[in-house]
């Protein structure tokens, strides 16, 4: 059995494909040759007519999947090996709109911490299951980088601002929240994951997905996060983020304060950067050429110094005090934020195109 293999279980369980993250010393971590199996096995399931659902879950009691080898594109970045990243992120995107795009019944049991890459593989799909064990979040603002893995159309389309709201704080988010933001479906308490697996893989109707999941699922806790959406909704409607933070800081409102303070922890020029993307992505309203931004947006934000120095503080050293160039909003240059959404030429992901190709033929 090779490494890919034992990092990432395919399997067929009656009619249903099976695939397990299985890397749980890593939380399940996604690495370039994981995504391609899992892509070539979706592939393979969407034209077989035997499989009739895909089940997605991570071993393990810690992570579904805590996001992608950040390490890895850290260490090719320092190292001046842009194409490394670059092939990894094509395959990452390709493999969210594969996800997205799929035939059949998609179901992600989004149990434990589910990250970066880990939200790319579950909230694009149809049907996302979370417990009281889901700890979700996006936080790649807090190293140098943005909400990628199509997060800028799944975030910048949530009503009120809440999406906008965790991308630029970071915030980590519960199962509850998730449900309240549209990147999860049903609720289900970690102890009855079995057993919903169970009658999952033993179903050999698609049709019948909904009630399986329905009989296994609880009515949520309430979202501490809904609760703000009046707050949330007021502070962050305004175009840029130094009145987001006036909005807050002049809320009075405790919050609102811990809202701005965590922003302000954040790379400034990501900040910015994420801010013009999630506004961006609303208004184009499709998963492909927001995934097309994106990959113009994560090969120069791998060249950033702040990504640099970012994943050196959070995930190298671990010191928790990331030096950021430049360290304010003020000084961020909003030219150099326009540069990264130019277009890449010959080197552009092409999504959209492929989209609107398959839809015309």
């Amino acid at each position: 059995m090779s490494d890919t293999e034992t990092d990432v279980l395919i399997r067929v369980r009656g009619k249903w494909g099976h695939i397990t993250l299985n890397r749980p010393r890593a939380l399940n971590a996604l690495t370039d040759a994981m995504c391609d199996t899992i892509s070539d096995a979706l592939g393979m399931w969407a034209q077989d007519d035997a499989i009739v659902g895909v089940l997605i879950d991570g071993a393990g009691e810690r992570a579904f999947c805590a996001g992608g080898d950040i390490r890895a594109l850290y260490e090719a970045s320092r190292a001046g090996d842009y194409a490394r990243p670059a092939a990894f992120f094509a395959r990452e995107y390709r493999l969210n709109t594969r996800i997205a795009r799929f035939p059949k019944p998609y179901v992600a049991l989004m149990d434990g911490i589910t990250m970066g890459g880990g939200v790319g593989l579950s909230a694009h799909g149809a049907y996302r299951v979370v417990t009281e064990r889901t700890m979700l979040a996006m936080p790649e603002v807090g190293i140098g980088f943005f909400p990628d893995v199509g997060a800028t159309f799944l975030l910048g389309r949530v009503p009120g601002e809440l999406g906008v709201h965790v991308a630029l704080t970071a915030g980590r988010l519960s199962g509850e929240d998730a449900i309240a933001i549209d990147l999860a479906d049903f609720y289900t308490p970690s102890a009855r994951l079995g057993d919903l697996r169970d009658a999952l893989l033993e179903s050999s109707d698609p049709k019948a997905v909904p009630a399986i999941l329905g009989n296994a699922t609880e009515t949520p806790p309430s979202s501490a996060l809904a609760a703000m959406r009046s707050l949330i909704t007021k502070s962050y409607s305004y175009g840029s983020i130094e009145e987001i933070l006036a909005a807050l800081d002049a809320s009075g409102i405790d919050a609102a304060r811990e809202a701005a303070a965590a922003i302000r922890q954040q790379s400034p020029f990501a900040v910015k950067l994420s801010l013009r993307a999630l506004r961006a992505a609303r208004r184009i309203g499709v998963l492909e050429p927001c995934l097309d931004q994106e990959y113009r947006l994560a090969l120069r934000g791998i060249r950033t110094h702040d990504f640099i120095e970012g994943v050196r503080a959070a995930v190298v050293d671990k010191d928790r005090n990331p030096r950021w160039s430049p360290a304010t909003l003020e000084a961020v240059d909003d030219a150099a934020v326009d540069a990264c959404f130019e277009s890449l030429g010959d080197a552009e992901l092409g999504l959209a195109a492929a989209e609107l190709t398959t839809i015309e033929s």
